[in-house]
């Protein structure tokens, strides 16, 4: 069971840096966003956070060249205050899409400046 969990979370963290490629390559380009994740749909606003610290754990200990201990903490602070910032507008945007629209990505990189993470 543990092994499940801990595949299924390295799945979502996967699924997540891919959405979150996707959508960075999309604002930087004139392309289409990705398709809409259907996985999304029912997530509530904790579980919208776990997969945001997963993909901060993945990406941030990338960019850093660390480990995702090294970088717990501030992901954690990035994936709490971002998802507790959010409006039920974009938790209902995100429900749809599975990933943040333009005003939770706002303040999704006002959270990683203030917790000390590197920009994507």
């Amino acid at each position: 069971m543990i092994t499940r969990r801990v595949g299924a979370a390295f799945w979502v963290a996967g699924l997540s840096m891919l959405v979150s490629a996707q959508v960075a390559f999309a604002a930087a380009g004139t392309s289409a966003l990705p398709p809409p994740d259907p996985t999304a749909k029912n997530l509530t606003p904790y579980m919208i956070q776990l997969r945001a610290f997963d993909a901060c754990l993945v990406t941030q200990s990338r960019l850093m060249n660390t480990t995702g201990e090294a970088v717990h903490s501030p992901c954690s602070c990035y994936a709490k205050g971002t998802v507790n910032s959010m409006t039920k507008d974009e938790i209902q945007a995100f429900r749809e899409t599975g990933y943040f629209n333009d005003s939770a990505r706002a303040k999704g990189y006002e959270f990683i400046d203030r917790c000390k993470l590197q920009r994507p």
